[in-house]
């Protein structure tokens, strides 16, 4: 898993850097974009979790290539840090779905981020059309349903 520390890692570091600058520090959406290596850290444990059933694991590792692979909804190369908002909606998204099948704990176990997980990922569903944009918030759900 060194490759999920190195991502992971560059990922906080781009995102506290970021939300250091001005442009950062002036996004609404600052608190869930700092949640993106904690998500993906995440999604990651839960892929590999042999108490997570097969066909929810298929999802996780879905939204974790959505999360490496460059080019998705909103790239990070063209938006910048902003970029990762897209790739939080799919972590939420997948992690809502999962939660509705599996006991909870199993997510809390592997949750090393900050604040209440389960709370954070409705806040994030209950905010994904005003974070990312209504079309493309039902392009996620209907693209990870």
């Amino acid at each position: 898993m060194d490759t999920e520390m190195d991502f992971y890692q560059n990922l906080r570091n781009k995102m506290k850097n970021w939300l250091l600058s001005e442009e950062g520090k002036k996004t609404e959406w600052a608190d869930y974009l700092m949640l993106a290596p904690d998500l993906f850290h995440l999604l990651c444990k839960l892929a590999i979790d042999p108490d997570v059933p097969t066909a929810d694991k298929a999802k996780l590792g879905a939204a974790v290539v959505y999360f490496i692979f460059p080019v998705d909804l909103i790239p990070e190369a063209l938006v910048g840090p902003m970029g990762y908002a897209d790739d939080i909606a799919v972590a939420a998204w997948v992690l809502n779905t999962l939660l509705n099948r599996i006991d909870q704990e199993i997510v809390l176990k592997h949750w090393a981020g900050e604040g209440p997980i389960l709370e954070l990922i409705q806040n994030i569903v209950a905010q994904g059309d005003k974070m990312i944009g209504s079309g493309l918030w039902e392009k996620i759900k209907r693209r990870f349903s």
